[in-house]
């Protein structure tokens, strides 16, 4: 195994661990270590963090849900429309997006170029939502409110999003759940644990209609790894104060998105 290899899987524990202490982030961090780091080809990449996030979501999903933190009438409010988007997604726009975007003297600004550039966008955003502390309190004894047209609209914009970055969405689903169904932070962490799961590997079956090579050895040890970092993140999540960890990883998954884009576009 080649030192690049086995430095990828160590960090794909992170991606686990992202994921187990604040419910995000595991696809940030999961395209940029497969395009960066084991030379794994941007849109394959982001089939590849579809199936990676998703498996490690279900067994975090599974978990929340045997300490009853997962609403489930919510993962179908939420879940559904978001699935459909992020199927449709990779089935069929992420295939008809030219390889060839357009041309500018030299430089060709290509369909994986593209793709990364819109990863990096979408990593900036999330360090925004992860730096900036939430205001809002939530009454645990209060009954859960939906507001099913903003639901609905953000569902299927994060399966979308989802579709053409490989992103979970995580940073995206539980401000939602927070704020338009009035949900408790680790209620909506459990639930969008499951959101994440559903909609991330249903969408890597759209990925299977292709004709793209899957390499199962890569994908098999590097989703391990994430699940092994899931468990690590649920029980430092007992020890860690959230919102300060929270802080601290959006600074650095915003000079990450910063970093994407100097290199795709300058370097």
């Amino acid at each position: 195994m080649e030192t690049a290899q086995i430095v990828g899987y160590l960090l794909a524990i992170l991606v686990g661990v992202s994921l187990g202490l604040i419910g995000s982030g595991g696809s940030i961090l999961t395209v940029p270590i497969l395009v960066y780091i084991m030379a794994v080809e941007p849109v394959l990449a982001t089939a590849y963090s579809l199936f990676i996030v998703g498996s490690t979501a279900l067994v975090g999903g599974i978990k929340s849900a045997l300490l009853k933190k997962v609403d489930f009438k919510t993962v179908l409010i939420f879940g559904i429309p978001s699935i459909a988007a992020v199927y449709l997604t990779r089935a069929f726009l992420v295939p008809i997006i030219p390889d060839v975007i357009f041309t500018v003297g030299t430089f060709k600004f290509t369909k994986p170029i593209a793709l990364m550039i819109l990863f990096a966008i979408v990593m900036m955003m999330a360090s925004v939502s992860m730096i900036k502390p939430s205001k809002v309190k939530i009454d645990e004894n209060l009954p859960l409110i939906y507001n099913f047209p903003l639901i609905l609209v953000e569902g299927i914009a994060v399966g979308v999003l989802t579709g053409l970055v490989g992103a979970g969405g995580g940073f995206l689903i539980i401000p939602a759940l927070v704020l338009f169904a009035k949900m408790p932070m680790k209620l909506a962490v459990g639930t969008s644990l499951f959101i994440i799961a559903a909609k991330s590997l249903i969408g890597f079956l759209g990925d299977l209609k292709s004709d793209q090579p899957i390499d199962w050895s890569l994908l098999s040890y590097f989703t391990i790894a994430s699940i092994i970092g899931i468990f690590i993140g649920i029980f430092l999540s007992k020890k860690i104060e959230g919102n300060k960890l929270k802080t601290g990883f959006g600074w650095f998954v915003l000079l990450m998105g910063i970093y994407i884009l100097v290199k795709e576009l300058v370097l």
